[in-house]
């Protein structure tokens, strides 16, 4: 072990399969292999899958942040039931169609600012490695093959089946008694047992292999692309709450029968997404694809709603909670912008050399330059996120209370200004936002509200205008109904000696 690697941060983490927290030891000091399971697309990404990868995108900006060399593979599964009938529907071909919504999920993640993975391999170009996978399954009787040239696991040749989900073969198959048996059940010799190869059909997708042409099953594909680009043991395998059982818990089973070894040293799984307090579900009419949030809020406001609730957690969506969000990355980029100000006025900018003055006082000095440590142990104990965001409030309060004075500032409070800013924007790094041009960004929330909202600029301006000149022919209560109509449309006003300006006022509303 290097000197380098011995002294990094330690980690601790909730793994799945232990069902507690437990120190995040690498199996090569210093370096950690991550592959989280990815999106099966044949359709626009929910809002659930983007809390999933905003986590995890969170996860490897942290730990590089700590100096950990991170691998980070995250697939597509671009061959699957799924894909197929969409495609038939559209009359397209499959791989088209997923190449299409490939793309469409890549504007979506780079929207949220998720940073792209190290890998993110494809079902239909690792059919070799899945193959080799499935026969050596075969070989050591882990799996069969039936008359139609389909390739079963064997869950009863694997003693620890069920293992991650705490789930018993035996009281799942007495939850199954009574079940009408399809065409798949008849073949298999447990009801458990699940696809590894599934034989080719008309006008379906299919690759050659020992026992005819067919297609993977969609658990092997995910063992045979994380073990080709990371090896046999992973540091970290993570994913949707969903996909505990029965995707992982196979996952496990065909790894572990095929290598004979620990397939992941860690399980980390991210909660379920509620919409006001209910299921997800197209059925309920509360289905909302990442484009449409997109449409509506900000992605930093996005990613830091998704912040407030601890990943296991789970996490209710809802205007309220959004228009929250926005108030406080408005506040925060506010913030920003103020300090710039104030630091100009001194005659300094943002990464200046600071001053060598003692600091405005004691205690503040030492929670700002224990700051980054502080924030350090929060996201280092399961990352916890929610704690991250209230030392960016904590922060950002002090900074305001420094920039409330128009005068030029004395060193002390320069200092200080400098080292606040440079912690807000560090926090940021690592969460993912509050990296814009404060201005840019103060601007870019103002007119994507005002766009939700259904608010006219033109109107808004017009307005503020019949007010001015209420207030010069001092018509001073034709001015308040026209600032309380502006406050009814969600425009506060503010008077200052460069003249009025506005902004919106965050307030609650039904949308």
């Amino acid at each position: 072990m290097t000197q380098e690697a011995s002294s990094l941060r330690s980690v601790t983490i909730y793994d799945t399969m232990s069902r507690s927290k437990k120190e995040l030891i690498p199996i090569e000091p210093g370096k950690i292999k991550m592959y989280v399971c990815g999106v099966t697309v044949y359709d626009l990404t929910h809002i659930g899958h983007a809390r999933t990868f905003v986590f995890f995108d969170v996860v490897q900006r942290f730990l590089r942040h700590l100096g950990y060399d991170v691998t980070h593979v995250r697939n597509h599964t671009d061959v699957d039931d799924k894909i197929i009938k969409r495609a038939a529907e559209r009359g397209v071909e499959p791989l088209d169609l997923s190449e299409q919504f490939i793309k469409e999920l890549e504007r979506d993640f780079d929207s949220l600012h998720i940073q792209r993975p190290d890998v993110e391999p494809k079902v239909s170009t690792h059919i070799e490695e899945i193959i080799e996978m499935v026969k050596t399954l075969v070989e050591r009787e882990y799996a069969y093959v039936t008359g139609d040239g389909d390739v079963f696991y064997r869950v009863n040749r694997f003693d620890d089946y069920g293992k991650l989900s705490k789930r018993r073969l035996e009281d799942m198959e007495a939850g199954r008694s009574g079940r009408v048996q399809s065409d798949d059940d008849l073949q298999k010799e447990h009801p458990f047992d699940f696809a590894l190869w599934k034989s080719a059909k008309p006008g379906e997708p299919s690759w050659e292999s020992p026992w005819g042409a067919g297609r993977p099953g969609w658990h092997i594909e995910c063992s045979a692309m994380s073990m080709k680009h990371l090896g046999q043991t992973l540091d970290i395998h993570g994913g949707g709450q969903d996909l505990s059982f029965p995707h992982h818990e196979n996952e496990i089973a065909q790894s572990e029968g095929c290598t004979g070894k620990t397939f992941a040293n860690n399980w980390m799984h991210v909660a379920m997404l509620n919409i006001d307090g209910e299921k997800m579900s197209k059925s309920l009419g509360n289905f909302w694809t990442t484009r449409d949030v997109l449409e509506k809020y900000h992605p930093e406001v996005i990613r830091l709603f998704m912040y407030n609730t601890h990943y296991r957690n789970p996490l209710n969506y809802s205007f309220d909670a959004l228009n929250e969000a926005t108030r406080h990355m408005v506040y925060f980029y506010d913030v920003l912008a103020r300090l710039e100000e104030s630091l100009e006025r001194g005659g300094f900018k943002p990464g200046d050399d600071a001053p060598t003055d003692e600091w405005m006082d004691k205690k503040r000095g030492e929670q700002i330059v224990s700051f980054m440590d502080r924030l350090e142990d929060v996201m280092a104990s399961d990352f916890n996120t929610g704690m991250a965001v209230t030392l960016l409030h904590e922060q950002a309060k002090w900074a305001n209370e420094l920039t409330q004075s128009k005068k030029k500032p004395k060193a002390p409070a320069i200092r200080t200004m400098l080292a606040i800013y440079e912690n807000i924007r560090n926090a940021g790094h690592i969460l993912g936002v509050l990296q814009g041009e404060p201005s840019e960004k103060l601007l870019e929330l103002r007119d994507l509200t005002v766009k939700t909202l259904g608010l006219d600029t033109a109107e808004i301006e017009a307005k503020i205008d019949a007010r001015n000149e209420a207030r010069a022919n001092k018509e001073w209560s034709r001015a308040d109904e026209i600032r309380d109509e502006l406050l009814a449309m969600q425009v506060e006003i503010m008077d200052g000696t460069e003249g009025t300006s506005w902004r919106i006022h965050y307030a609650e509303k039904d949308h």
